[in-house]
């Protein structure tokens, strides 16, 4: 599975790049906004700095609703760098889009999807990724990580090479439970990917080590 990180902030990007695990970036205007990061030139300049420093794919979402505008402003942000995958929303006019930017070879991440339909319609139109928001179905006590399941045995069954991307995780066990139901890719937080690195019997393990080797070398 691909680990992506979501957020703005360039130094949390740096300190998961340094860790040697993360494929790629997603982000969106309110996680710029988080940054101070407004007006168009500096944002754009912001997906720039971000594909500096990843190798992998950088998702960068529109901000128009209507067709006209978002081919207009998926082709400028897919000129910024070859990195750049156009976020659109999952809507009549998004899935019209995904399907021009697919005839035109422009990667696609088709955005708040919260059912296996909408899944399907992204990937009848040649998504690249599809962005099913388990963290926010499980807000509404609904099984997010059902949706996943659905999506993959639908794709499995069909053979579409659209990825899914488990978007809006939450914490280290979405993480885990994604993997084990067949995620192509999961998107959250640094702090979620560093929760993966704890358990205690490592701590307690680790310190039992560092003592015993401390007494045998007094």
């Amino acid at each position: 599975m691909k680990f992506f990180i979501d957020t703005a902030n360039l130094d949390q990007i740096k300190e998961a790049q340094a860790l040697g695990v993360l494929d790629g970036v997603t982000t969106n205007p309110s996680l710029m906004a988080k940054e101070g990061i407004t007006g168009k030139d500096n944002i754009l300049k912001h997906y720039v700095n971000i594909c500096k420093l990843v190798e992998g794919d950088v998702s960068a979402e529109v901000i128009a609703t209507d067709y006209e505008g978002m081919i207009r402003e998926g082709e400028e942000l897919a000129e910024l760098n070859e990195q750049i995958v156009v976020k659109i929303p999952m809507t009549k006019e998004g899935i019209m889009a995904c399907k021009y930017f697919s005839d035109k070879g422009i990667k696609t991440n088709v955005t708040l999807v919260f059912s296996a339909g909408q899944a399907l319609l992204a990937a009848k139109a040649g998504a690249t990724y599809v962005s099913p928001f388990i963290g926010r179905l499980d807000d509404i006590s609904t099984d997010g990580l059902n949706l996943i399941d659905e999506i993959r045995m639908i794709y499995d069954n069909y053979a579409f090479e659209t990825q899914i991307l488990a978007a809006s995780v939450r914490n280290t066990m979405h993480i885990v439970n994604c993997a084990k139901i067949g995620a192509d890719v999961m998107t959250g937080p640094l702090s979620s990917i560093l929760g993966l690195l704890k358990h205690p019997l490592t701590d307690l393990g680790l310190e039992q080590f560092l003592a015993d080797y401390a007494k045998g070398n007094k």
